[in-house]
């Protein structure tokens, strides 16, 4: 379909403008410029249960920090299923304040726990630090379920974006080394093969915010040496997948990763998996998160919190309520 009313104005606002592109900036820069955007577009938070920082110790002494969210009218000492979060932003930028009401939102739709991870970002701490935070956070979840208040036998991954990457490879690494059973995964737009000539990469390689020059910027800074070709930054190039747990997939139309996130689903079905695919239409990569703006936002966070709920709960999520998930009504 064409481009939604709203995105061409956010498109139409962001080049009129003349806003500078990620590739044009210093990291500091980037970072600041993402914040300001999902701060300016992103919902009001809605009310959860409880908020938690959870400080996590690396092998060097250094801190790993969380954020533990409970859903609205949970029980402080009611044993939850898990959401483990990690943030998009082409493992550059992005933080967990930033993704703050995302995950409120997810917590709030499906009635789990989700804890935000915030895994250090390069080209301060290039790959793949990245990937050994999340499988750090994983492990540390699973064996502190005590403290946590959380069920470790009911663990998800989901990340929009790098963070989607994250939880791809980071699933498949835990089956790997540990007894953890990671028993689903909640994807938006994820970026499945850095080297890529699919039609959507060169289709919407200007013009539709996430453009070639930015993903050049990313690429080159979470892997200054090369190695591209890693199934570690890029998961289709697995040997196998056919031991990834469950998936809900969510793309937007235009996004020049939709068809990379196309060609990973039909492979995991291919090698007899199991993955839903919410294909937005009329939307750009980074929809998800600016729900102020985009009515889509707000029914891919309650079909997200449905999929989550019934695959760790064994019962629909909380699709219908827009005051918990913190839904905007629809304006087009």
């Amino acid at each position: 379909m064409p481009l939604s009313s709203q995105t061409a104005a956010l498109l139409d606002m962001v080049y009129r403008v003349g806003a500078p592109r990620f590739y044009e900036l210093s990291v500091a820069q980037a970072r600041h410029s993402f914040q300001k955007l999902l701060y300016a577009f992103r919902p009001e938070p809605p009310a959860v249960a409880s908020t938690t920082e959870v400080p996590m110790a690396r092998a060097d002494g250094t801190a790993l920090l969380a954020r533990l969210y409970r859903p609205i009218g949970s029980m402080p000492d009611s044993t939850l299923p898990l959401v483990i979060f990690f943030h998009g932003g082409g493992w550059c930028v992005g933080d967990i304040e930033s993704y703050d009401v995302f995950c409120r939102q997810i917590a709030n739709a499906s009635g789990c726990a989700v804890m935000s991870v915030d895994y250090r970002l390069a080209p301060e701490h290039p790959f793949p630090a990245a990937i050994q935070d999340a499988v750090l956070a994983t492990e540390w979840a699973a064996s502190h379920a005590d403290l946590l208040a959380i069920d470790p036998a009911r663990i998800a991954f989901m990340g929009d974006s790098a963070g989607g990457t994250l939880s791809i490879v980071a699933s498949i690494l835990v089956k790997q080394t540990s007894s953890i059973d990671i028993r689903y995964l909640a994807l938006i737009y994820p970026c499945t093969e850095i080297l890529s000539n699919r039609p959507s990469r060169t289709k919407y390689a200007d013009g539709y915010f996430l453009d070639r020059g930015s993903l050049d910027w990313f690429f080159s800074r979470y892997l200054p040496h090369g190695g591209y070709e890693d199934w570690r930054a890029s998961p289709m190039n697995a040997e196998s997948l056919a031991g990834l747990p469950p998936a809900f997939l969510v793309t937007a139309e235009y996004d020049p990763l939709v068809d990379d996130c196309v060609a990973f689903a039909d492979r995991i079905r291919r090698e007899g998996g199991k993955i839903e695919h919410l294909a937005v239409e009329g939307v750009i990569h980074g929809f998800v998160t600016l729900g102020k703006f985009f009515a889509e936002a707000g029914e891919a966070v309650a079909e997200i919190g449905v999929a989550l709920a019934c695959a760790l709960n064994g019962r629909p999520g909380n699709q219908a309520s827009a005051v918990a998930v913190g839904i905007p009504p629809r304006t087009e």
